[in-house]
């Protein structure tokens, strides 16, 4: 059985945060930005790119653009040909941010592999985290983009596994987006091969708080949110970043480094204190802010026929 040419879906992606302060590698957030595509099936080796949005300028329009490889991945693993495809995405998510573009475009890969094989393979939930995984390296961005909420994301030897957890109706997250941007990689390599124990223990506890603080107490966030396995180190390289990280903090807000940066995620405990987050950060630092006063998403990514109308 083949799929009919022309087929048509519509996807959506949210934007993520990871590491939340102390969850590294492990912590993230989905959050109400978002990238939307709509993805035509064309004759195999066709393919047809448009971008809109963040980062329209910088990417690929060939085969070797992200989105075209996790779909080729994906069609490999269940062992079917690879078809023509037209692309066109608006990108809502900031690129080179700290707010997951990469992986959100890996998520979108595999949502349309999902979305232009159903009734003939079907990928289920545990096989689009571990493909979503195989491309991204790690499932703290990846999760939360395909199941929205807060997810805490881990490797087993079943391969990378989840758990969403419900976010307390009182957390109100807003992130604050600067003009340049960080490469994930060089922020990487800012971290030390070794850690002290103390530093250790220390993040550990805070993780713990943390899931507390986000689901049932979001007046712990502040001290829930404290580091010391990653952000100091990455500080060199993003000083205005760590700079307002240090006075919002101050001021009392839990702010953290959005992913690897450069944007700062601000877990407010209600609505009303962004605004006051939102004006410190106009004070305190000579870059200026975008201020995105968002929700957390709860759904994650979507698929669905556009024919249909189905989301």
């Amino acid at each position: 059985m083949t799929v009919a040419e022309g087929r048509t879906i519509e996807v959506r992606v949210p934007a993520t945060s990871a590491n939340l302060g102390p969850g590294f590698d492990t912590l993230g957030l989905a959050l109400s930005v978002y990238d939307s595509l709509v993805v035509t099936e064309l004759p195999a080796g066709e393919l047809d790119i448009e971008v809109s949005g963040s980062g329209a300028e910088e990417i690929p329009r060939d085969a070797s653009n992200l989105i075209v490889r996790t779909v080729e991945h994906v069609y490999a693993d269940a062992g079917r040909p690879m078809p023509g495809l037209r692309i066109v995405a608006e990108n809502g998510v900031p690129h080179g941010r700290g707010l997951g573009s990469s992986g959100a475009a890996v998520v979108a890969g595999v949502l349309i592999a999902k979305g232009l094989l159903a009734g003939e393979v079907e990928i289920g939930d545990s096989d689009l985290l571990r493909l979503a995984t195989e491309l991204e390296g790690h499932p703290d961005n990846v999760a939360p983009a395909l199941f929205g909420g807060l997810t805490i994301a881990w490797m087993s030897e079943r391969g990378a596994q989840h758990k969403k957890l419900l976010v307390h109706r009182g957390v109100s997250p807003l992130v604050l987006v600067p003009a340049y941007t960080m490469s994930t990689s060089q922020a990487r390599s800012l971290q030390p091969p070794q850690v002290s124990t103390a530093d250790a223990v220390f993040n550990v506890s805070r993780s713990a708080l943390l899931i507390a603080a986000l689901t049932q107490s979001p007046e712990l966030l502040l001290d829930a949110t404290a580091d010391r396995l990653h952000q100091d180190y990455r500080a060199e390289a993003m000083p205005e970043t760590q700079r307002l990280v240090q006075a919002l903090r101050a001021a009392g807000f839990a702010a953290v480094v959005s992913g690897a940066g450069p944007s700062v995620l601000v877990l407010a405990d209600g609505p009303g204190s962004r605004q006051d987050a939102v004006e410190l950060a106009g004070r305190v630092t000579d870059t200026p802010w975008e201020s995105l006063l968002l929700a957390v998403d709860v759904r994650g990514g979507t698929v669905g026929d556009r024919a249909e109308g189905s989301t």
